[in-house]
């Protein structure tokens, strides 16, 4: 099959999110299994920066936006058998940043229009037509509504992937004329209108031939008022073409024998190299180096979703036992001042790290007994996968992938890969911690046969893109 992926960031290119992880994994393992796979991008200030020197000028030609004529760049590079196309306009991508602008509806509506323009100039015409997000939630519509005078666009089919439905592209319906140059009579029925807002993400559930989700368990929870973020009614009325697929995660970058951020490399088979990391870890980030002491650790945005209202509410609680916390990340102000407090005033039990570092991420992943990861809603998550690829066994909210992704431990069986609470409260989180720690401590063997089993589950994008082939023949 001929596919083509359009997003807002991939890696390695520009990244931001999982979106980003698995715009930069998924088109690779599709190739692979002989498909013709081409991502197109924005080509941003950070993508000239890093791969400037590579990119190829293919063409340039002009689009309309709304009674605007604009300049559309076509740069591409290829990569482990994608192609990927990029899309240049300086005024709208040189802005240091990806996202978070006030024109970013203008900017995200003139990429869309270019990116379907730029298949036929670049005679690429897929039989699939994978969007992400509501940053190109409108292509499925503008297909269907503007361009379906091309004759060969006809026969193409639409996948649309939610990877977060909070976001959703809410935006003044004048943008319809005024930007993508359409009528208003599909905001007058009431199709693309919803809270009397031009809704990108609900055009592109309408519109889309199939959409999916980061997780089965998320795609039957955005059904609900809980999770739908507004949208649930919609989801409700299209769930015949919504599906979950779960991510997976880079196998060849995450793996203990290979990682070149470790100190010491190990494997599932051989763990005493994990026990050196440990160690280096400890003594990195400022802790005292004991390998009797169970290590916890946090990699993460620090925000609601992300649930450290309550590690931050039990926290003082939790640092009465005797384990230790490296916690990575930025976030809301309060949670980063909570953390910097506590690692103050018991710089013993926390380190708290308030920044992103690539290496000292992956160090955690590797290094620790236990990974916190407490969300309150989470569409897939990549990290809990992360950590099991490296033996820490993750401690998480039975919510959206970290469901579908964690077997919790049953002691009964010996089966799990992980711990989890389903009451989404400190004290469950906290009680859930007590029994973790207690078979840290007291049940070596279980401990060593959970790592084991956590070590050995295939996350590789090779098993996750199956499903996406299933689907994509399907259509």
């Amino acid at each position: 099959m001929k596919i083509m992926f359009v997003a807002a960031e991939g890696a390695p290119f520009a990244k931001t999110g999982g979106l980003g992880d698995v715009i930069g994994a998924l088109p690779k393992s599709l190739v692979k299994n002989g498909n013709e796979v081409a991502v197109v991008l924005p080509y941003y200030d950070v993508v000239d920066a890093k791969f400037g020197d590579q990119v190829e000028d293919v063409m340039y030609f002009y689009t309309e936006l709304g009674w605007r004529r604009v300049y559309v760049g076509v740069k591409k590079i290829v990569r482990d058998g994608v192609t990927f196309y990029f899309i240049d306009n300086h005024d709208y991508f040189f802005r240091g940043h990806v996202y978070g602008d006030w024109d970013d509806g203008e900017r995200f509506a003139f990429f869309q229009l270019a990116a379907l323009e730029l298949m036929e100039k670049v005679d690429f015409i897929p039989d699939v037509l994978h969007v992400h997000d509501y940053h190109t939630g409108m292509i499925p519509f503008l297909l269907k509504e503007k361009y379906h005078w091309i004759n060969a666009y006809k026969d193409i089919k639409t996948v649309f992937t939610i990877h977060n439905i909070e976001f959703q592209g809410q935006f003044d319906p004048g943008m319809l004329w005024e930007l993508f140059g359409v009528g208003y009579e599909r905001y007058a029925d009431g199709t693309l209108r919803w809270n009397d807002c031009l809704n990108w993400m609900k055009a592109a559930v309408l519109y889309a031939d199939r959409v999916t989700t980061v997780s089965p368990s998320y795609a039957e929870e955005i059904k609900t008022p809980a999770f739908g973020k507004g949208l649930d009614q919609i989801m409700r009325m299209e769930s015949g073409k919504l599906s979950g697929i779960v991510n997976g995660i880079d196998t060849d970058l995450f793996n203990p024998e290979t990682d070149p951020h470790l100190v010491t490399h190990f494997s599932v088979d051989d763990l005493t190299g994990k026990a050196k990391d440990k160690a280096a870890l400890q003594e990195r980030v400022g802790l005292p180096v004991r390998d009797d002491v169970p290590l916890i650790g946090i990699v993460s945005r620090l925000t609601d979703q992300k649930g450290f209202d309550l590690v931050v509410n039990e926290l003082s609680n939790i640092l009465k036992r005797d384990l230790q916390i490296v916690v990575l990340g930025t976030g809301y102000a309060d949670y980063e001042n909570a953390f910097s407090w506590f690692g103050q005033h018991y710089p013993d039990k926390l380190s708290a790290n308030i920044t992103f570092d690539l290496e000292l991420a992956q160090q955690i992943y590797a290094a620790c007994d236990l990974f916190l990861m407490p969300s309150a809603f989470e569409p897939c998550g990549l990290s809990q996968m992360m950590a099991m690829r490296y033996g820490t066994l993750p401690l998480v909210h039975e919510v959206g992938g970290l469901r579908d992704t964690v077997e919790s431990y049953n002691p009964v069986t010996g089966s799990g890969t992980g711990f989890s609470f389903n009451n989404f409260s400190g004290f469950w989180m906290t009680t859930t911690l007590d029994f973790a720690l207690d078979t840290y401590k007291n049940h070596k063997d279980a401990w060593r046969k959970l790592q084991e089993q956590a070590m050995t589950r295939d996350f590789s994008w090779d098993s996750a893109s199956q499903d996406y082939i299933a689907l994509y023949q399907d259509l």
